[in-house]
């Protein structure tokens, strides 16, 4: 059933704006009259099988985006139907009219048109590769597959939530260190650019042998009044000639093994690839895809070139028949405690329980390590702030202790 935008006159006179799903222009126009509006403009708002169509935007809706949250909502809201015996057409339209952003509702309704032509839930998703993932796409053939696709969207919506809050957490611990370094940064600039030069000013004109500080201090405030600019470009060419470099395979996995690495930001990253390794691949065995399969996507989806080069290395393990444990046990990036989880739970036959417990536990830590991250990397900034402002104070106070003691 299309979705068409309108433009109509309510009974008041005023101009109002909206979608409706009909089967027909003329069905549409019906429905508005019902309602109690007239419709002034009518046009189908799919665009099937365009380009654009597969992000869930029509061209020239530069500005509708379907946000992730609203993915989630939307998986849970359709399991929940679906759990109700509610059928999979009829599940899709009631979201249809709850959905509030256009962009969604015409998403929706082209995958409804798609799967009421035929078509499984499965393809008419991969049609839509920007919103839902590798992951997600798995998951719902899996669950199309055993009969079980309420539960599988399920827990795709708890999987989905539990990213976004992850990452909700991260960049919150992240925003003030952030927030600080960038006011802290632009008060020392005009500090020194502005507030120095009038005040050296006064030692310069006295033409005396300066003290180190205070002449270092007027080289610096004289280079970046005069030549800003020019630090400006050296920034800006740095910035992409990194971003050239992390274009390349070599640039890339370079990176990926410095965020491994580095000594404050290392271990939380490498505890955040543990935490998405271990609840992925729970998720996806959870819902009866295979473990090759399983792990084929978890190696495309933990950002990071040198675990994703274990767990392809793994596979190839697996598949001549060792165990998962004993296939990741040489990688630096996998600690002893997390294959000695994974051991026990492939032993006892419930290595999905056990990923679960895996994720949770590492999730805690996450938790934590973001806190001790934070509150050491506050005390950091504060020092090196602190630090700059008393060269400034110092290089400006020693002429003038100078000055007293030969009066």
């Amino acid at each position: 059933m299309p979705v068409y935008e309108y433009k109509a006159l309510n009974q008041k006179g005023k101009t109002c704006k909206g979608l409706i799903d009909a089967d027909s222009e003329a069905s549409a126009h019906s429905k508005l009259r019902a309602s109690g509006k007239y419709p002034v403009s009518l046009q189908e708002s799919s665009d099937k099988g365009g380009a654009s169509s597969k992000s869930g935007l029509k061209k020239g809706r530069l500005f509708e985006r379907i946000k992730s949250d609203e993915i989630h909502l939307v998986t849970r809201q359709l399991a929940t139907l679906l759990n109700a015996g509610i059928p999979l057409i009829n599940s899709l339209a009631s979201l249809i009219q709850q959905a509030s952003n256009p962009a969604l509702k015409r998403t929706l309704a082209q995958i409804r048109d798609s799967v009421n032509e035929g078509s499984t839930l499965t393809k008419a998703l991969t049609q839509y590769p920007k919103l839902f993932s590798n992951i997600y796409i798995n998951m719902v053939r899996s669950g199309e597959a055993s009969g079980s696709l309420d539960i599988v969207l399920d827990r795709l919506a708890d999987f989905g939530e539990k990213q976004k809050a992850l990452q909700s957490k991260l960049k919150a611990a992240l925003i003030y260190p952030i927030f600080m370094a960038v006011i802290g940064t632009g008060i020392l600039f005009f500090l020194i650019t502005y507030i120095v030069p009038n005040i050296t000013r006064v030692f310069t004109d006295m033409e005396r042998a300066l003290p180190l500080p205070t002449r270092v201090l007027i080289i610096l405030s004289d280079s970046l009044r005069d030549y800003w600019w020019l630090g400006a470009i050296l920034l800006t060419g740095l910035f992409f000639l990194i971003r050239l470099a992390l274009a390349q395979e070599r640039g890339k996995r370079i990176w990926d093994r410095t965020k491994l690495s580095l000594p404050i930001t290392g271990s939380v990253t490498r505890k955040i690839i543990l935490t998405r390794f271990s609840s992925t691949l729970g998720s996806l065995l959870n819902s009866g895809v295979p473990l090759i399969a399983s792990l084929q996507i978890v190696a495309s989806i933990v950002d990071n070139r040198l675990v994703g080069d274990v767990i392809e290395e793994a596979m190839d393990k697996i598949q001549k028949g060792k165990s998962m444990s004993s296939a990741l046990e040489s990688s630096p990036w996998f600690p002893p405690m997390f294959i000695q989880m994974i051991g026990v739970g492939e032993q006892s036959g419930q290595l999905e329980s056990m990923l679960d417990k895996v994720a949770q536990t590492y999730e805690r830590e996450v938790e934590t390590a973001i806190l001790g991250m934070t509150s050491l990397i506050e005390p950091i900034m504060i020092t090196s702030m602190g630090a700059a402002v008393g060269f400034v104070v110092l290089s400006i106070l020693l002429p003038i202790f100078e000055m007293n003691q030969m009066i």
